[in-house]
């Protein structure tokens, strides 16, 4: 598997009353896929993967997957404890997907050479392509990430944590030592925002929690890197993605709370985000829209 273009990570719509909102899901899947990323991960991070029980989540997958048709590949995520990561991945293996995004186990401390048999044994319970994502306590040193690399079905490797000093190191010993095609993701939060210094070490890829309500400034911003336009990809930091930062920064879980805000601002009734996260206030759903506007006319 291998990925290009900006990649589309969905929100997960619920009802007033707290359920998964399918035809909502499908409908927000369809206008992204219909917007052209190079692939859809579905129950992650911005998909709240944390708040969906099993039954959901395969649930969630599936409609993804029959909504994306067949026009780019669908990764879901997986992680938590051993034996609910192993059904997580079984479970979107049942639903279609094509790959997973294993998300960080649960949330104890532990060595990375725990960490890399934590993977060892996920990516070993299924036969779909992995990518593993490095957060939070999910750390590795250049020396587990090679271990991990070698997996027969780990065919990448996604950072967010930011430590450009070890993610660069990461990419020096996987490439050295890892004969089999492997890609590399910039996976912080509004990654656009580190974009220029993750291609300075060879990590092209990057999500995009702003394609999900407005695709129109995501894939600018993406064709202005691909192109050298500094002045445009300048304007777009500073005018848009700064701004956004700045209020996602003003409480915790605006990482995926602003987004589900902005997806609803644009026409897409998908609900609120389930407890413990919290929606936006109303004097930052004003700000948001406003950042927002400004961004669609820079672009």
């Amino acid at each position: 598997m291998q990925l290009d273009g900006v990649l589309f990570f969905p929100v997960t719509p619920f009802t007033g009353t707290g359920e998964v909102a399918e035809d909502v899901l499908a409908e927000h899947v369809k206008r992204g896929v219909d917007a052209g990323p190079g692939g859809v991960f579905v129950a992650c991070g911005t998909g709240e993967f944390h708040a969906l029980e099993p039954g959901e989540y395969e649930r969630v997958v599936q409609v993804a997957v029959e909504a994306t048709a067949g026009r780019v590949p669908v990764l879901a995520g997986a992680g938590g404890s051993l034996p609910l990561a192993k059904q997580f991945a079984a479970a979107a293996k049942r639903a279609g997907a094509d790959g997973l995004l294993l998300l960080p186990p649960y949330l104890v401390g532990s060595r990375p050479e725990g960490l890399a048999e934590w993977v060892r044994q996920v990516a070993g319970s299924t036969d779909l392509p992995v990518i593993v994502y490095q957060r939070n306590n999910a750390i590795f040193t250049p020396e587990t990430a090679v271990e991990v690399a070698k997996l027969p079905n780990v065919v990448g490797f996604k950072d967010g944590l930011g430590d450009l000093d070890l993610m660069h190191r990461i990419v020096l010993a996987v490439r050295a030592e890892v004969d089999t095609p492997f890609q590399f993701f910039n996976g912080l939060p509004t990654a656009e925002m580190t974009v220029p210094a993750y291609r300075g070490i060879g990590v092209a890829l990057y999500s995009s929690a702003v394609f999900c309500f407005a695709p129109e400034i995501s894939l600018a911003f993406y064709r202005a890197v691909e192109a050298g336009d500094t002045e445009k990809v300048g304007a777009l930091l500073h005018g848009f993605y700064g701004p956004l930062v700045a209020l996602r920064d003003k409480s915790p879980g605006y990482a995926v709370s602003l987004v589900k805000a902005a997806v609803k601002q644009r026409g897409l009734d998908c609900g609120g985000v389930r407890a413990p996260l919290t929606d936006p206030v109303p004097e930052h759903l004003a700000e948001l829209e406003k950042i927002v506007a400004a961004g669609l006319e820079l672009v």
